[in-house]
């Protein structure tokens, strides 16, 4: 048995001995498109004899290491005609290429980076993508386009309700979302309070969510990351594109500074129905607008660099005595830089503003708040061969929070200027990211992230007794706020509290054959911010906190197992896959808690966990004059704070009883079923039709459960969190998309896109609150309801 073992390994080494002693070279380049020179992201570059490739990166470029030979290389993606070329490898060598878009081209929603067979091979799971002309068709509340509107209609995507702000993924709250425009934070991505988002789809040149796999890349939240990146600009030509819309019109304009070498993109967006309110004797106010700006220069072949912003506002006033003023502020500073044609390096300078202002004329003060970072990463790509890529980089953001400032804005009002204490951290990472392939069928990503959190001094700390600054009380079995026994200042120079967390990704992908493959996915994430809300979606009042003396990070793990299937060469595909999550240090907040103007918020809450799991459901239609999708979501999202350790006080074991005493009850943003489907359908080159239907659980929330009389008065009470839930959520939106007959000795291009939000009034509950009624005394449920049917009319444009 020995000697056949080591005649066997004999044989293995010889083996892999002359499978490495083959000469191998590299092929790399940048892919983009032809008629404006930006780089592509997403573009398969595949090795038809070695059923093997690899796709472009967030900045157009790839590198793929084979054995000397002759090969034929297509570079293909959706919309874009196919490029083939007959590739002799006998050196290194670098392709740049130009795709040229096919103007029959259909859009379409991409799923994974693209559609290509290579794609079902790979380890990446629970990712979403959409293109911005998909985004632009989607029928939406008054017409305005809208990234975070078009992402509902995705698996394990849902919302809080119309109008409401930020989005939930796989049973998470909205603040376990990081957003990153051109690799940014975005802390509120809304513009009236939820109606629009921030994102002009103008400016847009990529989206991708991550649901779950997240690349060790990414940290700081632990439900998902949405990415997008903006466009470069049109260094071959000057372009310009716009809309005019209902409530709000936009305008971009991009073209070269030096031709082929520096591009630059300006946009901007602004609501004006506030315009015509005083028409209407109506002297309130409620508008938007933001900027996205970028200027790309390519130095030479090896470096490249980018400068990129985006600013936006939002102003809310009751007859000029109510001004509520919010919006973010962001400034990106990027370089490329390519050591060789296998190692390629991105370095950022971030800077972003979170900013919220509110004035009460009839009370007599101004109150401003909000948060800032600034970021420095430093990311490397290394493309070994076509089996092995090597990801790995540093991070290192620094925040500041101003939990609020309050001062008068009048002499007589009485109010004294303060300044709740400034809160000041630092977060840094460091991460490795492999994607191995493993063998013809089998692929893997595995990757570490490795990341601490500083929570620096203050000006000042409230110190507790017993170190516990929410107190129990057994008799009443309640919580209540404790009284700080003493105030210190430890300085800026000080280091309240370091965690450090080792989050550990692997994912793989097994292919049973070329239609058929099987993913799983194991992601560890920590979230040390976290946002203060005792509401179901979050509002610009809102306040994030850091993790520190009395709050600890939030700790994610996630399993995912997925079974995907390509049907009929790709005409259709099917995606299922079930998750679970378990996350340690979910905040939650006693009964009455008051989160505003509150310097003491760790008064008010208490550290408890959250679960969540669930199966999604995807089909496409991918080609075809008919195109769409349906998904569908079965999960349970839910949370607990059971009590804390006994506290031993004047000799008695204080055993509390917890939130809800201790038991799971349903978070705010846990959808039983959620159905969305959509359609698209090409008639012509001049007319197009698109429709999306969408149906969700009812959002839990708390209905009282008896009531008594007090005075004369009769009063409800309530029973458990979150123990009933509003109706059912459902509508049905069609569109209809007409371009007019280009004249062909002209460049300017158009289109009408006529749109009917809610199409049988479906009045979906907002809120259902109970009053007492004056005329009865008895007490009655009043529904809130945001839209009916609302028609809209948008006119594009671009020349």
């Amino acid at each position: 048995m020995p000697n056949n073992f080591n005649a066997l390994l004999i044989v293995l080494l010889l083996f892999s001995s002359s499978i490495y002693s083959q000469q191998r070279y590299t092929i790399s380049g940048t892919i983009s498109e032809a008629a404006s020179n930006e780089t592509m992201i997403g573009v398969t570059i595949a090795i038809t004899e070695l059923r093997t490739g690899t796709t472009t990166n967030e900045y157009g470029f790839y590198s793929l290491t084979l054995p000397q030979g002759e090969y034929e290389l297509v570079v293909s993606y959706l919309g874009y005609g196919d490029i083939k070329q007959t590739l002799v490898l006998n050196a290194d060598k670098k392709f740049n290429f130009k795709m040229i878009e096919e103007a029959e081209a259909l859009d379409e929603i991409i799923l994974t980076e693209d559609i290509e067979r290579v794609d079902i091979r790979k380890p990446q799971m629970s990712v979403n993508a959409l293109k911005v002309q998909t985004i632009k068709k989607i029928p939406v509340v008054l017409g305005e386009a809208d990234v975070i509107k078009s992402l509902l209609l995705l698996p394990g995507v849902t919302s809080a309700g119309e109008a409401s702000s930020g989005f939930n993924v796989r049973g998470g709250a909205a603040d376990q979302n990081l957003i990153l425009l051109d690799e940014a934070i975005i802390f509120n991505s809304s513009h009236l309070f939820g109606f629009f988002s921030v994102f002009n789809p103008d400016a847009i040149k990529d989206i991708k969510l991550f649901k779950g796999g997240i690349p060790a890349r990414y940290g700081g939240r632990v439900s998902s990351v949405l990415e997008i990146f903006q466009r470069e600009g049109n260094s071959k030509e000057t372009k310009v594109t716009g809309g005019i819309g209902a409530v709000a019109s936009r305008l971009l304009i991009e073209g070269p500074i030096t031709k082929d070498k520096t591009a630059f993109l300006a946009g901007g967006r602004a609501s004006y129905a506030h315009l015509f309110l005083p028409l209407f004797d109506v002297n309130n106010k409620a508008y938007f607008y933001d900027v996205n700006t970028k200027i790309s220069h390519k130095i030479n072949d090896n470096n490249s660099i980018f400068l990129s912003g985006y600013f936006g506002r939002d102003l809310f006033s009751i007859n000029d005595s109510f001004v509520n003023v919010y919006g973010n502020a962001v400034g990106n500073f990027r370089w490329n830089h390519l050591f060789s044609d296998k190692l390629f390096s991105n370095l950022s300078l971030i800077y972003s503003d979170y900013f919220y202002g509110l004035e009460l004329d009839f009370v007599g003060f101004e109150w401003d708040s909000g948060i800032q970072n600034f970021n420095f990463k430093y990311d490397l790509k290394h493309y070994i061969n076509d089996g092995l890529q090597i990801n790995y980089g540093l991070n290192n953001i620094y925040y500041v929070f101003n939990p609020g400032k309050i001062k008068p804005n009048r002499d007589d009002s009485g109010i004294i200027e303060d300044q709740l204490t400034k809160k000041y951290a630092n977060e840094a990472a460091a991460y490795i990211d492999v994607e191995q392939k493993i063998t013809d069928n089998l692929s893997v990503n595995y990757g570490l992230r490795a990341s601490m959190f500083n929570r620096l001094g203050q000006d000042e700390l409230f110190v507790y007794e017993n170190n516990q600054p929410v107190l129990f009380d057994p008799f009443q079995l309640i919580y209540r706020e404790a009284t700080p026994i003493d105030t210190i200042n430890p300085g800026r120079g000080t280091n309240l509290s370091t965690f450090t967390n080792l989050e550990p990704r692997v994912s793989m992908a097994y292919t049973i054959n070329d239609k058929n493959s099987i993913k799983a996915s194991y992601t560890r994430l920590a979230q040390y911010l976290h946002l203060l809300s005792n509401t179901s979606s979050p509002t610009p009042l809102d306040v994030w906190a850091p993790s520190g003396p009395f709050i600890e990070p939030q700790l994610l793990d996630q399993y995912a197992l997925g079974y995907f299937r390509n049907i009929n060469d790709g005409e259709y595909s099917l995606e299922m896959e079930g998750f679970y999550k378990d996350i340690q240090n979910r905040i939650d907040y006693i009964d009455g808690a008051d989160l505003i103007a509150n310097d003491a918020i760790e008064q008010v809450i208490l550290n408890g966990e959250a679960r969540a799991y669930g199966l999604e459901f995807l089909l496409r239609k991918n080609e075809g004059r008919f195109q769409g999708w349906l998904a569908y979501t079965l999960s349970k999202s839910e949370q607990r704070t059971p009590g804390r350790d006994p506290v031993v006080d004047n000799g008695r074991s204080n055993l509390e009883s917890g939130i809800n005493f201790g038991e799971w009850y349903n978070t705010p943003y846990d959808k039983t079923h959620d159905i969305a489907l959509y359609g698209n359908y090409e008639l012509n080159d001049r007319w197009s039709f698109n429709s999306n239907f969408i149906f969700q659980t009812g959002q839990p929330t708390n209905y009282p459960v008896g009531q008594f009389e007090f005075q004369g008065l009769v009063v409800p009470f309530f029973g458990l969190r979150n123990q009933t839930r509003l109706p059912n959520y459902h509508r049905l939106d069609i569109a209809a998309t007409f371009q007019p007959k280009k004249n062909k000795n002209r460049n300017f291009q158009s289109e009408w896109i006529f749109s009917i939000y809610n199409v049988y009034n479906r009045m979906n509950a907002a809120s259902i609150n109970f009053r007492q009624n004056q005329d009865t005394g008895r007490n009655e449920a009043i529904r809130t309801s945001i839209f009916g049917v609302v028609p809209s009319l948008t006119y594009n444009f671009k020349f």
